[in-house]
């Protein structure tokens, strides 16, 4: 495994569980191009290791992720993807690495947990809003931002939010006021799946993704296909998938682990065969 200088990459084979953290702390993780490298290697590490069933998602220090660091934009300090002194079609060419990160997150098959313990601004909220699930702190806040910098959502918001608060209307006040929306709002509206004291966060998250990471790879990889599928696509073609699907869920080792487990009421043990 790789060793990277601007990010914390844990594989636990006993759990089944990768985790990835943000570690620029002293710069709230904020993404600048060396961490963008790093962080697109070890999802693509995590992507294709078939022993890791779960991936966490975290930020080092106080802050998840304060998104793109503003030292590489127009008048900053060092000159970025996002430098305003590029031209356009160069500028269009910097996104890629962020088409990567943040695909790279939402099609990953297997299932993913953003682990919010402070601001997530955004680019650092599209980074948790490209992952399956998110728990946080009382101490997590979010913030689309880029209004207040002249920007679009070039991380993928637009898509992103509004399939997550619950309405396009709240997604617009989002992207259009760049305030923030404090924990307990993102909780009662969805983007939070779970809201735990601080000092709970972390062990609670983790205990969440094995539990997840012990149920069969098979399934739970189709059952996220087809999920972010269902988005796209009308019922009848989301059914005639399913039933795809379910075939090979059926003919899996998997599945007579589960029967078997079932009727002898024990644990079932999935391998993902």
């Amino acid at each position: 495994m790789a060793a990277f200088e601007f990010l914390l990459f844990d594989k636990s084979a006993d759990t089944g569980v990768a985790r990835i953290t943000l570690n620029r702390p002293e710069r709230l993780n904020a993404l600048h191009r060396p961490l963008a490298v790093e962080l697109v290697q070890a999802l693509e590490d995590a992507a294709g290791d078939d022993d890791m069933r779960v991936l966490v998602l975290a930020g080092a220090g106080r802050a998840f992720c304060s998104g793109a660091d503003t030292g590489a934009m127009v008048g900053g300090r060092e000159r970025g993807e996002h430098s305003g002194d590029r031209g356009s079609e160069e500028l269009r060419r910097g996104f890629r690495m962020a088409q990567r990160i943040i695909l790279g997150l939402q099609r990953m098959e297997k299932p993913t947990i953003a682990m919010v313990n402070g601001p997530a601004v955004g680019a650092g909220l599209d980074l948790a809003c490209a992952c399956d699930m998110r728990t946080g702190s009382p101490n997590a806040r979010f913030m689309a931002g880029y209004v207040r910098l002249g920007l679009f959502p070039g991380y993928g918001g637009t898509w992103l939010y509004p399939r997550l608060v619950g309405s396009l209307g709240r997604a617009a006040e989002m992207i259009f006021t760049g305030d923030f929306v404090e924990a307990e709002e993102a909780y009662r509206f969805g983007l939070l799946n779970h809201l735990v004291p601080a000092e709970e966060l972390e062990a609670f998250t983790m205990d969440l993704a094995r539990r997840i990471a012990q149920g069969p790879p098979i399934a739970l990889r189709l059952a996220k296909q087809l999920l972010y599928k269902g988005l796209e696509v009308d019922l009848e073609t989301a059914m005639q998938m399913a039933a795809a699907a379910e075939t090979v869920t059926l003919t899996s080792q998997d599945h007579q682990e589960g029967v078997a487990a079932l009727r002898e009421k024990r644990p079932a043990r999935f391998r993902g065969q």
